[in-house]
């Protein structure tokens, strides 16, 4: 039991949050009487929140770094902007407009970069300055109207779904069999994990914690993946979500440049006389963030099917919410990319519940504003309480 109390108290954001989710998604399943959680609306909740997830991967990087990036609604829009001027206007394949709109976002965060890391001006002042370069940038490539219709290839980066080999009528035999596939990985990686902590000394979580939870997980995966499987299956862009989630941890868990990020955050100083070259690796964050921007923006103009002057408009707030929400600090040093997907998800199942049940934009915001600012004070508090 007492293993059990100090892992909930080394976890408590993000255990927090996670009950704040599933609470949250109680409340909207019975308020919407059950549309919350049908096959199509949890498809559409996994299309409209793909662009966050994926802005919210490079900004907690940014975050965990101790700085902030303003501009990604804005190079979500101009991203858009310039793809739709280039397929429609121009006739040109939609594939080398991918990879030029990818090659840009990394200019534009080397731009947002070398002001932050060389210069030394706050990541707050360049980004502020990026979101209005790149949305006067935007109105001027689209002359102030939308810019559409896209070719059925490149709208399918975020309206596709991955074919069902099994071709069964009415459910999607496809995505049951990857869910099972999925949910095996991912007890084995966690078994191969225990195992390797129990090899060098480490504290582990009781054996009936263990399999309870991926009891827990198993279910939600193969739940999830029957409800998919019972509309059109698995999104196209879901798979690459995937991808990403599955790299970023990687990233922040296991890799030397992970690591370098956090001393970074936790003390700038100390991590610059141990050898690590902070102004770099700041400086590769912001190109990361300007890439996974450029993504965010193709996947919002396939999904609208159009390039359209306000879009991404308010944008960088949900994804920098979904981080704080999530569990990163303000202050550097601190954030998980699972706490960053459970704070998008939080984001979008609030933004979708309130949605359905008619609830108007202001008060969304509102909403939105108070879950922020009461998950900030849990930190604050947690933080200080600790000390």
């Amino acid at each position: 039991m007492k293993t059990l109390t100090t892992l909930f108290k080394n976890n408590v954001r993000e255990y927090g949050m996670l009950i704040a989710l599933i609470t949250v998604m109680i409340f909207f399943q019975v308020q919407t009487d059950g549309v919350l959680m049908k096959p199509v609306n949890i498809t559409n909740l996994v299309l409209q929140n793909s662009y966050v997830i994926t802005m919210a991967m490079g900004m907690l990087l940014i975050i965990i770094t101790g700085g902030i990036d303003l501009s990604v609604g804005s190079v979500v829009a101009v991203i858009g902007a310039l793809a739709g001027v280039l397929i429609v206007r121009y006739d040109v394949n939609w594939v080398l407009v991918v990879a030029l709109s990818l090659l840009l976002g990394a200019g534009i965060g080397a731009f947002h970069g070398y002001f932050v890391a060389y210069l030394k001006i706050p990541a707050f002042i360049v980004t502020l300055a990026g979101m209005l370069i790149f949305r006067g940038l935007t109105i001027a490539l689209l002359r102030g109207e939308s810019v559409g219709p896209f070719p059925r290839g490149f709208q399918n980066i975020s309206s596709g779904f991955i074919p069902d080999f099994f071709h069964y009528e009415g459910f999607h035999i496809t995505t049951m069999l990857i869910g099972v596939i999925l949910s095996v990985l991912l007890i084995w990686l966690d078994l191969r994990g225990r195992k390797n902590q129990q090899k060098y000394g480490f504290e582990v979580t009781p054996f009936y914690f263990f399999v309870v939870k991926n009891i827990a997980i198993t279910a939600t995966v193969m739940g999830l993946c029957y409800l998919m499987a019972s509309y059109k299956g698995i999104p196209t862009v879901l798979v690459l979500l995937f991808v990403l989630i599955t790299f970023y941890a990687f990233i922040t868990t296991s890799s030397v440049i992970g690591r370098r990020i956090y001393a970074m955050g936790g003390n700038e100083k100390a991590a610059r006389l141990s050898g690590v070259n902070t102004p770099r690796l700041l400086f590769y964050t912001f190109i990361n963030m300007g890439v996974l921007a450029s993504l965010a923006g193709l996947i919002v103009a396939a999904r609208l099917n159009s390039s359209t002057p306000n879009a991404g408009d308010g944008m960088e707030l949900d994804v920098i919410a979904a981080c704080f929400i999530g569990g990163a600090s303000p202050m550097g040093g601190v954030g998980k990319v699972i706490g960053a997907l459970v704070g998008a998800f939080l984001i979008g199942v609030l933004n979708n519940g309130m949605s359905i049940m008619g609830v108007g934009i202001d008060w969304q915001k509102v909403v939105k504003g108070i879950v922020l600012l009461l998950a900030v004070l849990f930190d604050v508090y947690n933080k200080n309480k600790s000390a």
